[in-house]
């Protein structure tokens, strides 16, 4: 019986040693955690919702964005933290033997198969944005953010700065070059794009490596000047936080 009863003390002082130290976390001091730091993302691009004419392909569509971001840790609880900034974002959209005519008078931006006329060996249409996120964020230890899980939810909202296509090679339909394997042709317009975008973001990762991912609410191309179409983006995140 003695013995009955010592385990149960030992258990029982146990428990309460682990409830005393139990850490809290409002109490932290994170005073020398950087409050600002940069954010580099890259990878895959797509637009979804693409009707036949608009066939991608034959080059890695990929965006690179690049932001500086400031963490404000909550004061209740220092595992999570609002974090916002500001940066450049970029799409490259690659096609496959289709005419991307941005300089065109038409209302409606015409997209042409171009398999049996001249066209371009590698094509692609670039967007680039002023953006500005915001994610809510959640550290596993937020005393240490190089050796903590992290989860990041958000938004961010940009506005477009330059919209572009780029031929390399022009080719006939049998695949020959007409000018030289090195010829260039870019043509310079925003008027077929949305100048506004809007999107949900999510990040997941340890230490400064993660993985994330982008949708776009709002359409590529503006009303009526196209089908609509949306953007998703997933690919890796370097950040300190």
């Amino acid at each position: 019986m003695k013995r009955i009863f010592l385990v149960i003390a030992t258990l029982a002082g146990l428990g309460a040693a682990a409830q005393t130290t139990k850490k809290d976390w409002s109490k932290i001091d994170l005073s020398g955690r950087s409050k600002d730091h940069f954010m580099i993302q890259y990878g895959s691009d797509s637009w979804t919702n693409r009707p036949d004419s608009v066939r991608t392909g034959n080059g890695f569509s990929r965006h690179f964005n690049f932001y500086v971001m400031f963490d404000k840790p909550f004061k209740n609880n220092k595992k999570f933290s609002l974090s916002y900034g500001a940066g450049i974002g970029s799409s490259n959209i690659f096609f496959d033997n289709v005419n991307v005519n941005i300089k065109a008078n038409a209302a409606r931006l015409p997209f042409t198969i171009a398999d049996s006329i001249n066209h371009f060996d590698k094509f692609k249409v670039t967007n680039i944005f002023l953006e500005i996120p915001v994610e809510l964020r959640y550290y596993t230890n937020p005393e240490n953010p190089a050796k903590s899980w992290k989860f990041a939810i958000g938004a961010k909202v940009g506005t477009l700065l330059r919209a572009h296509t780029k031929g390399k090679n022009l080719v006939d339909k049998n695949n020959q070059t007409v000018y030289g394997n090195s010829f260039v042709q870019k043509e310079v317009t925003k008027k077929y794009f949305n100048g506004t975008s809007l999107a949900i973001t999510g990040r997941v990762g340890y230490g400064i490596i993660g993985l994330q991912g982008s949708y776009y609410i709002s359409s590529v191309l503006k009303d009526g000047a196209g089908p609509s179409m949306n953007r998703f983006s997933l690919g890796i995140s370097i950040s300190g936080l």
